[in-house]
Order: structure tokens, then sequence, then C-alpha cells
């Protein structure tokens, strides 16, 4: 006897990892009631081609689900036998999720009450560091005809719990199992199904009041994660605490990778401007510091600002700055970290008498304003001063695309650029977007930190 209860020992093999995009192409279960158990397994077809890599690690090719049923066939006869069973699977979440989302396709609702012996494994063994299931078969001997099919794997899962109860006792691991399954704790306002709904997948979430009014758009490479982290019983930040008293809808969009849902995370922030965060709705006057010269031959660092200039355009500027207040602090700050003069500079009014400036008498200017330095000596340490903070300028001839590819289903999309402003987004080989986008801080930094840094599955390549 594993549970009190009846339960249904999972396993699934897949096109792949993406739980909407990806189909079921083998399903194997294992039903434990008291001593009886039975054990049955089927293929499936999954209406789309299955990759080389999955037909290679699982052994389960094209060929051999060509005669299998579809999914619709075997659900109903499938959820009669799952139906009010405790479900466990190792990393339950995928094969789960999975299964919801086949049964959903079809018409049928399934829910139930998940265990996941990763995690199970995790809490009864702490002293180990690996707890995938080679890890498993390996550490507690399990011997099996076969890897990476469907009853075989779930079969590895029950020896492991046959094992486990036998060793540390019925008690210990149900206390550990009621533990871990444990709902996470859903904010009042909020429909409990969500908690089901939400995919392990990379993408943006929005979070709306009653009146749905957004309070927060956030992302994250896995969507399910990070929304039920907001929903933690242990609120480490005021706002955590206050959105999770408010929220009563979530809704969130898939992205191939972690830089399209940077992306898409800043479109929406500026689009909606939610409640929470703060960058959204903070109004900006961006600003940027571009050199002049003086009748005297000193160079003059001046604001200007993008609203009345295109930043896209011009080659020498420095540094981005969201308000006026914030150029000037950095301004000053970069005259006394470099011994430069702010009245030669016209960043503060001399003195009657024109003779040193108050910096010069503390030993912060070398001189400039009585002659001690010439313009020449004082420029050149501007410019160096400023290369430290000047942005770059655009490294290609024209329009760029960053690629985002899934190493599974090799779908993919593409974000366009030019001049570091972004265009649009697009999944085939479609015109690019038009319109005149202007010049925007935070894109310009994502963009600069890929172009330095790629992200993994991304690619750069230039338009014609």
């Amino acid at each position: 006897m594993l549970f009190e209860q009846a339960c249904a020992i999972v396993d699934l093999e897949t096109t792949g990892g993406h739980i909407t995009r990806d189909r079921v192409t083998e399903v194997g279960v294992i039903l434990v009631d008291g001593e009886h158990v039975e054990r049955f397994d089927f293929l499936v077809n999954p209406g789309q081609t299955i990759p080389a890599f999955i037909e290679q690690m699982t052994g389960i090719s094209n060929d051999m689900v060509a005669t299998a049923p579809p999914f619709a066939d075997i659900a109903p006869a499938l959820l009669e036998k799952l139906q009010g069973r405790l479900f466990i699977a190792h990393n339950v979440r995928f094969d789960y999720g999975f299964l919801k989302n086949e049964f959903k396709r079809v018409g049928l609702s399934f829910r139930s009450d998940v265990l996941c012996t990763v995690k199970l494994s995790r809490r009864l063994y702490p002293q180990h560091y690996k707890h995938n299931l080679d890890s498993i078969i390996a550490r507690h001997g399990i011997v099996l005809a076969e890897r990476h099919r469907a009853l075989a794997d779930a079969e590895a899962v029950y020896q492991f719990l046959r094992q486990t109860t036998a060793s540390l006792g019925q008690g210990v691991v149900e206390d550990a199992a009621r533990e871990l399954m444990a709902l996470p704790s859903v904010p009042p306002g909020l429909d409990p199904e969500v908690v089901d709904n939400l995919p392990d997948v990379p993408g943006v979430y929005l979070f709306f009041d009653e009146k749905r009014l957004p309070l927060y758009v956030g992302k994250s490479v896995n969507l399910r994660t990070r929304v039920l982290s907001h929903f933690s019983g242990d609120h480490r930040q005021h706002k955590e605490m206050r959105i999770s008293q408010e929220i009563c809808h979530v809704e969130w969009v898939e992205t191939i990778g972690e830089f399209g849902a940077l992306l898409l995370e800043l479109q929406l922030i500026k689009d909606k401007k939610p409640l929470h965060n703060q960058r959204g709705r903070l109004e900006q006057e961006l600003c940027t510091l571009q050199l002049a010269e003086g009748a005297d031959g000193f160079l003059l660092p001046r604001i200007v600002y993008a609203r009345d200039v295109d930043f896209s355009r011009l080659d020498a500027i420095y540094g981005l700055f969201r308000t006026q207040k914030e150029a000037k602090k950095a301004l000053g700050e970069l005259c006394e970290a470099n011994g430069l003069c702010q009245t030669c500079l016209q960043l503060e009014k001399r003195g009657a008498r024109k003779g040193a400036c108050f910096a010069y008498q503390i030993g912060r200017c070398k001189g400039a304003c009585i002659g001690r330095e010439d313009a020449a000596d004082h420029n050149i340490r501007l410019l160096h001063a400023l290369g430290k903070v000047k942005l770059k300028s655009w490294p290609y001839a024209g329009m760029i695309a960053v690629r985002e590819t899934d190493p599974v289903s090799g779908e993919w999309e593409e974000h366009l650029f030019e001049r570091w402003c972004y265009l649009g987004s697009r999944r085939s080989e479609q015109a690019a977007p038009q319109g005149a986008p202007r010049f925007d801080v935070d894109t310009y930094k994502l963009l600069a930190a890929l172009i330095k840094k790629p992200m993994d599955n991304t690619e750069l390549r230039e338009l014609a």
C-alpha cells in the first residue's frame, strides 16, 4: 500500500517540452488501489512531427505513431481511469499540465490532486543533490528493462515509492506528501483554477483588480513559478502584499524566449501603466548630453531632450537620463570626479571678480578657470570622462532582426529594430512593421546588452 487513497502513477512521452504547443505520443499509467496494481500504456498519434532528437531519446518514431489513435479516441477511457485518484508523476506539473491541455482540446475537464516525486525525493533525502529520475534509479538500485518509455518510467516511480515506504515508513512518506500537496494560497478574489492553467513557459503576466484595471505587469522564463511566487504567504515586500489583496484576474502571454518576454514587458508597462509598476508611471523627460563649442574654446555640455531630437539619429551623445535633474546631478558628479571646472563648462556662474572657482579653492578643479589649464587640455579630459557614458552608435547599416527559436519545436519569432528603436515582432517572413517609433531608453539598454552578450537560443541578423 502506497497511500490511503487510490492513486495513478503517470508518465508521458511527448513531441517536446512545451505543454501548449507540443503533443502526447505515449501514455503509461500504473493504477494502485491498496494491494491491487494495474498497468497499461498506449501510443498516441500526436498529429504533428516528432523531432529527430526526441525520436532518438525515446525510441518512439513517427512511423510507430502513424497508425496509433489520436488522443481524442482514448480520452474518455483514460479520464475514467484517472478520475478521483491522486495523480503522481516525476515533475508532476509537466505530465499533469500536458494531460489537462490534451483533455481540454477534446472538450473534457480533468482536475486532480497531484504529488511530485521530484519534490518528495528532495524532502525525504535532502542529503542528495540530484533528484532526477536517472539519479533516483541509480541511488535506489531500481532495475528497468528500458528507459524513456512511458510505462517504464512510471514503473521507476512506483518502485521508488515502494522502496522509500519500506525503508522510511508509511507515516513518514505520507506526512511529507501531505505537506507537498498543500496548494498555494490563492488570493480570495482570484479563481483557484488559475493555478492549474498557468504554463511552465516564458512569457509576460498581467494582474488586474476587480474593475479590470491593471495592477502589475511582470515577466519570467517560467510563468507558473513566478506568478505563484506572488501568492506566497511570506510576503517580503509591502507591494507584494498589496497586489495579493487586490488581484482578481490574471492574464498572460506566452513568448518563445526570455528576450521576447523582456521586450513585451517593457511595451505593456509603458502602454498600460499598471499601478504597482513604478517605472511605467513615472513622468519622463528623457534627455542626454551633447557637446557644443563655446566662444573661448571650451567644449560645453548641453542637455537635449528626446521630445525635441531623435536620439536614434545622433552619434555623439552622452548618457541617458529620465529627468533634467538627474542629468545635472550626473554632470556635476562627473566634474567633481575628474577635476573639471564647472564655471568653464557654464554649469556655475563666475563670481564678480572672475577669479578661481570654489571647486579650485577646495582642490576639485585643476585651474582652467584661472588659466592654469588651457581649453584644449580641459576638453581632452572632458571627452575622456564623457566617453565612459557615451551611447553606442548604431553598429549596423540598417535594420536587424533578433530571432528567438524554441529548441524543441523549432518555432521562432523575430524582433525587429533599427537604430535602437523597436519596430515590432513577427513569426513568419512577413514585411517589417511600418511606422515611426521613437527612441526608448529601456529598449536601448535591453538591445545593447543582448548585442554584447547574446541570450540562449537567440541569433541576430542584419536585414537587407
